[in-house]
């Protein structure tokens, strides 16, 4: 590496190593991460350290200072952005079991055309699956709960004992 390139690596670590130390205690709370320094820094194969790791909680938290699925979303002391998205989490959770549960696909329709239906319906659903899963991961005690409730919600009001006809099946297995 040349004396150029080494002094730009040199000086994008010095300001990430900056940016590290004006976050650390930002919560009120050091972190050690899995062999990282109380600093966030990982040493790498040579002795010397890495880049500074972002920290995350990794345990149940309750407040509204967090992130979910979106780089600074909700954002920080904006009790309003922390509730539209709890309110977002339990709809696509409640989506999730809506398409679990109903019927797309008319008795006698085409096998071809039916078939793109339930894949294009199953796509759908997985990939709102993943994002609930996601959310989830962001270990906020209010998401987890929403999730939950969103899922249970819907599968009361979709699910086959409640408020249906037990002669009516969902599409999905």
């Amino acid at each position: 590496m040349g004396m150029i390139a080494r002094g730009l690596v040199s000086e994008k670590y010095k300001q990430i190593y900056r940016v590290s130390e004006n976050m650390n205690g930002m919560d009120g709370h050091m972190h050690d991460m899995n062999g990282t320094g109380m600093d966030g820094h990982m040493p790498d194969m040579n002795g010397t350290a890495s880049p500074p790791m972002m920290m995350m909680h990794m345990t149940f938290f309750w407040g509204k200072n967090m992130e979910i699925l979106f780089h600074n979303f909700p954002g920080v002391d904006n009790a309003g952005m922390y509730v539209l998205s709890l309110v977002f989490v339990f709809a696509v959770a409640f989506v999730v079991e809506l398409l679990s549960h109903s019927r797309f696909i008319k008795p006698g329709s085409d096998n071809f055309a039916a078939g793109l239906i339930q894949t294009l319906v199953h796509a759908i659903r997985v990939g709102l699956s993943y994002l609930v899963m996601l959310a989830v991961m962001s270990f906020n005690g209010g998401v987890f709960l929403v999730a939950v409730a969103g899922h249970a919600l819907g599968f009361l009001l979709f699910g086959r004992r409640v408020f249906k006809k037990p002669d009516a099946l969902s599409d999905l297995p």
